[in-house]
């Protein structure tokens, strides 16, 4: 946690904005891009976790872990006299227990459809909330260029290269990631949304909002044994102190200096970290189908923020 820590005192008492705009849209672009990554990575471990625990109680453990972990940093920059927003723990309740709740629908998508998809290709599809984002700020009276549409129709016909096999139908696994993906857009703009609020406090109570919601669900559905989390400890860990504490606290920092159009192109490289992890560590194959599919996303993706890349 110690870089969450750097990067929460860097942002005390708003000394981003003692830099120039560029700087601080760089610093908080670097901050998503190692986001993506330890979240690209955290497919492998999602997929191994679930070989001895079941999805809900996964979430549920990593989040809880994600959400303790941030409470010694809550209690320390306390101390020492405010932090990156002067929001009080009363303003960031309603909205962290909002954002926790879609976090939970979103995880909850990817982490069920994960049992019967594969790492990679729940990275790319994961990858479609870029298009997704600035459909979404439409309802949201935000203006959306013809490169975003054209994005649009890559990113759509990517998807049934990389989805639709002989059954000409989506296959149950990618289906509830592509719904969850819907979710991580809306996540996006909810998180856009608070910008304004304590990063660390906001972040900790979605975790422990979406903690609480997973243990309770899998309480009534899965079984949990203590032999079986200390066989899904290593995934548990990774998942909860990486891709929980260290990761997610970078998007909701970042992202305090990025449109949400603009934060979704760089959170999406989770799904080429996500590939590249299923193909070093779970020896995943795509055939020439797969692949063409997965490049055409990521052309919808890059081409849907081309205008909302370049600086303004």
């Amino acid at each position: 946690m110690i870089a969450v820590a750097n990067c929460v005192r860097m942002s005390r008492g708003m000394r981003f904005h003692r830099l120039n705009s560029e700087k601080a849209h760089i610093y908080g672009n670097l901050l998503m891009l190692l986001a993506a990554a330890i979240w690209g990575f955290a497919f492998v471990a999602q997929r191994v976790g679930m070989d001895y625990v079941g999805p809900f109680t996964y979430n549920g453990v990593r989040f809880l872990l994600g959400g303790l972990s941030l409470l010694p940093l809550i209690f320390y920059f306390g101390r020492v006299g405010g932090y990156d927003q002067p929001s009080s723990f009363q303003e960031t309740l309603l909205p962290g227990i909002l954002t926790g709740t879609v976090l939970f629908i979103a995880v909850s998508l990817q982490q069920l459809g994960l049992l019967y998809t594969t790492a990679g290709k729940a990275a790319f599809i994961t990858g479609l909330y870029l298009v997704l984002v600035p459909i979404l700020g439409l309802f949201l009276k935000q203006r959306i260029g013809i490169a975003t549409w054209m994005g649009c129709m890559l990113g759509l016909i990517g998807l049934y290269f990389l989805c639709i096999r002989e059954s000409s139908s989506l296959q149950l696994g990618d289906l509830l990631v592509l719904i969850g993906a819907f979710f991580w857009a809306v996540h996006i703009h909810v998180i856009g949304y608070f910008k304004r609020l304590s990063a660390v406090r906001l972040s900790c109570i979605q975790f422990l909002t979406c903690a609480l919601l997973g243990l309770t669900v899998a309480v009534f559905n899965e079984t949990i044994t203590w032999a079986s989390l200390q066989q899904a400890a290593l995934p548990i860990l990774y998942g909860g102190f990486c891709s929980v504490g260290i990761a997610y606290t970078l998007q909701v920092i970042g992202q305090k200096f990025a449109s949400p159009a603009h934060a979704a192109i760089i959170l999406s490289m989770e799904a080429v970290f996500g590939v590249l992890g299923g193909y070093l560590l779970l020896g995943e194959r795509m055939g020439l189908q797969e692949i063409t599919g997965c490049l055409l996303m990521l052309s919808g993706m890059l081409v849907s923020q081309w205008r909302s890349s370049s600086p303004s």
